[in-house]
């Protein structure tokens, strides 16, 4: 199905703006964007996938529970992927599934250790590689403090959730990167309540994004930095995207005070220093972005949209384009709706993997029935897929 955008969206004449500038002293210097302009809707194609539940993998579900808000590892056999997700909206005893054939089929809930019930936040799981070759998988719950989980025999044996430093932080750690020196970046963003054991919400609000560093492979991490912020847009939850020669690192921010376009920030030293944020097109306009390189080169990108004007408004999608299209500001190819979520705009946080063969399996949960509880779902597509739908 074919989604006419011209039809469904008023249109607005004002212009995105797309200068962004890079800073020298190490922090993001923030764009007043009362004087940028804003384009509310966007004006490529948008390919409807809802439909075909053929694609769709029921993960996880339970009959008055609500699930959400799932991360997704692949492992380096191209089969085994493992998810983790809470009994609840955003917190609630972390559930583990496991899957050795790509997500077309999953375990029953994995044993975990029990304090896993007491995770107060979304988790998030990493591969992490040492200086040694020792391979790790570890696992994140935020808020105060931050608590992780590690593995050593990819998933079968975890540590009991344990802090990893006197910070905490919301939705943590998102993004987790390995740098050119060996070393691992983690960011995530606070609002002022979480950061220290004694910080209390501003007033206004202000949102910080944060990163952390890692030199001994993911088991102990420095004390936060801050890399961006901005006085009037709430910007958090970063995805990282490298830039296909590896040389840049884009970070896509969801922007929470739902005034603007989400954000971007590009770091062209490894994280040290970063441009300041500058908004995105309305196309690429939603929450907590996990994106992929296709075979060919081109973006797939995934998120909850949250565009001022969108007709997927609230709904899992994604978007395919070039990280080029990110650099220079423009809207991309195409955008896809995954699944049609019928309860306003709570879905999404979706893992993303590639398969050995192309195949993209992405991971969330939503309120896929009317009155249902939300349960977790992946799709699975290649991108010649989607291309072969634009043409029809």
């Amino acid at each position: 199905m074919f989604i006419c955008n011209g039809q469904r969206m008023l249109r607005h004449t004002i212009l995105f703006c797309s200068v962004f500038a890079l800073t020298v002293a190490g922090r993001a210097e923030p764009t007043d964007v009362s004087k940028t302009q804003l384009t509310r809707h966007y004006n490529i194609p948008v390919i409807d996938l809802s439909g075909d539940t053929a694609r769709q993998v029921i993960v996880d579900r339970e009959p008055g529970q609500y699930l959400g808000h799932p991360t997704t590892v692949l492992l380096e056999d191209g089969r085994t992927m493992i998810c983790v997700y809470p009994k609840g909206h955003g917190r609630g005893a972390i559930v583990m599934k496991r899957s050795s054939d790509g997500g077309l089929t999953w375990s029953d809930r994995l044993p975990v250790p029990e304090n896993w019930v007491t995770s107060k936040e979304v988790p998030t799981i990493h591969r992490v590689v040492d200086r040694q070759g020792v391979k790790r998988l570890i696992m994140f719950s935020g808020l105060y403090p931050i608590r992780m989980a590690v593995s050593e025999d990819d998933g079968r044996i975890w540590s009991p959730l344990k802090p990893i430093g006197d910070f905490g932080g919301i939705v943590t750690m998102g993004s987790v990167e390995r740098l050119t020196n060996g070393d691992y970046m983690a960011l995530f963003h606070d609002d002022g309540r979480f950061i220290s054991a004694d910080s209390k919400q501003t007033k206004p609000v202000q949102f910080r994004l944060y990163k952390t560093i890692s030199t001994d492979g993911g088991l102990t991490w420095r004390p936060p930095q801050v890399i961006a912020q901005h006085p009037q847009a709430h910007l958090c939850e970063p995805g990282l995207i490298r830039s296909p020669d590896g040389k840049q690192i884009a970070v896509l921010l969801r922007e929470n005070s739902r005034k603007f376009n989400s954000f971007v920030i590009f770091s062209d030293d490894e994280g040290r220093t970063w441009s300041r944020p500058r908004q995105l097109p309305a196309a690429l306009t939603g929450d907590r972005h996990t994106g992929r390189y296709a075979p060919d080169g081109r973006l797939f990108i995934t998120f909850r949209d949250t565009t001022l004007e969108s007709p997927t408004k609230g709904d899992w999608v994604g978007w395919v384009g070039t990280y080029q299209d990110i650099v220079d500001g423009k809207e991309g190819q195409y955008r896809v709706r995954l699944m049609d979520n019928h309860r306003g705009a709570d879905c999404a946080y979706p893992g993303l993997e590639l398969l050995p063969d192309g195949t993209f399996v992405t991971t969330t949960y939503g309120h896929w029935e009317r009155g249902k509880k939300p349960y977790v779902v992946s799709v699975r597509f290649k991108i010649e897929e989607l291309d072969a739908k634009l043409k029809q």
